[in-house]
């Protein structure tokens, strides 16, 4: 359409992102390894299986409680590839810094990539660095780019779903998106909420060990669970349905949203997963999440039906229904 322009929604992770990128990227890069809009491509090099992503970080503010661009932006390109089953091993750094940024402050970015990469066993192998003019970059951009070999283990990852496989969230949803909204607006909380951002290869290798199929698993980031959900069923014939009063918030979370309005299920997180596993593994899937340092609140949250088929619905605490939509617009821009 004529006269068409780029809006910050487009960057949410919904409705708007999803038509971007289907409707003009796809028209340009016509891949089969890209079709599948994963969060990595997966490759076959001279018979090696390998994953490769790559995303760009934007996060304002640069640093907020429980991490900062720089964490984020190593533990959000591990965790790409580990929800595809791979073992991340190499990761890029590219930064645009803006004329005048301090150094001091870049010191702490990068000390903070330095210790969130030896966290996640991944070593920065390459990458690149441009500086743009003051007022043209808004402090610092960061790109990563990653590499993994497909583990064994995940030869239980499928894309066949079932009526009655179980919908397993692995920890609370939306500290992430309340810590750095508490942040940037200035929220007076009595207790900070802090962001959930950390690597999630354990709990990943956790779910697809000891789930016979493993059908759909993402980590939970822009859009929140409810959106992610949503992508996922919108190549199906068949639904899910979550129970509300299942799903982990904390009370913090469920406050900043009451207070601004927001529903929890839309909150992004940096260091949490959803999967679809079959029935009879849901709760050794639940069990092993929960061993792992940040899978202690993991729950089986919702289940695949053959009602609402295309749809997300969601059972509220009264007994009733609503269909959760993908977003349509920026619930915050700029939250990774």
């Amino acid at each position: 359409m004529s006269g068409e322009i780029i809006k910050l929604a487009h960057g949410s992770g919904g409705r708007l992102s999803r038509r971007l990128i289907e409707g003009k990227l796809l028209r340009f890069f016509d891949s089969p390894l890209l079709a599948p809009l994963a969060d990595s491509a997966l490759l076959d090099i001279d018979g090696c299986q390998l994953a490769f992503t790559t995303d760009s970080y934007v996060v304002d503010p640069l640093f907020f409680p429980g991490g900062d661009i720089g964490k984020l932006a190593v533990f959000g390109t591990v965790n790409d590839l580990a929800v595809v089953g791979a073992v991340p091993a190499f990761i890029s750094c590219s930064l645009i810094i803006e004329e005048g940024f301090p150094t001091e402050e870049l010191d702490r970015i990068l000390a903070s990539m330095s210790q969130a990469s030896k966290a996640a066993d991944v070593e920065v192998v390459t990458g690149d660095t441009k500086v743009v003019p003051k007022g043209k970059a808004d402090g610092l951009f960061i790109n990563t780019a990653g590499v993994g070999a497909m583990a064994e283990w995940a030869r239980t990852l499928c894309s066949t779903p079932a009526p009655g496989d179980a919908v397993v969230v692995s920890g609370s949803v939306g500290d992430h998106e309340a810590a750095v909204l508490a942040k940037r607006e200035g929220l007076n909380l009595q207790s900070s909420i802090q962001s959930d951002c950390a690597p999630l290869t354990k709990v990943a290798r956790a779910v697809l060990q000891n789930a016979e199929r493993v059908s759909f698993m993402r980590d939970v980031t822009r859009g929140g669970l409810a959106t992610i959900l949503n992508e996922a069923v919108a190549d199906w014939s068949l639904g899910v349905v979550l129970k509300e009063a299942d799903v982990p918030v904390r009370a913090e979370v469920r406050s900043i949203c009451e207070l601004l309005g927001l529903d929890p299920l839309y909150m992004a997180s940096e260091g949490r997963l959803v999967a679809v596993v079959d029935a009879p593994s849901a709760e050794s899937v639940r069990k092993a999440v929960r061993k792992t340092a940040i899978g202690r609140r993991c729950s089986v949250v919702g289940t695949v039906t053959e009602r609402y088929a295309g749809k997300v619905a969601a059972e509220t605490p009264f007994a009733t229904r609503r269909l959760l939509q993908m977003l349509s617009g920026e619930q915050l821009p700029r939250i990774c």
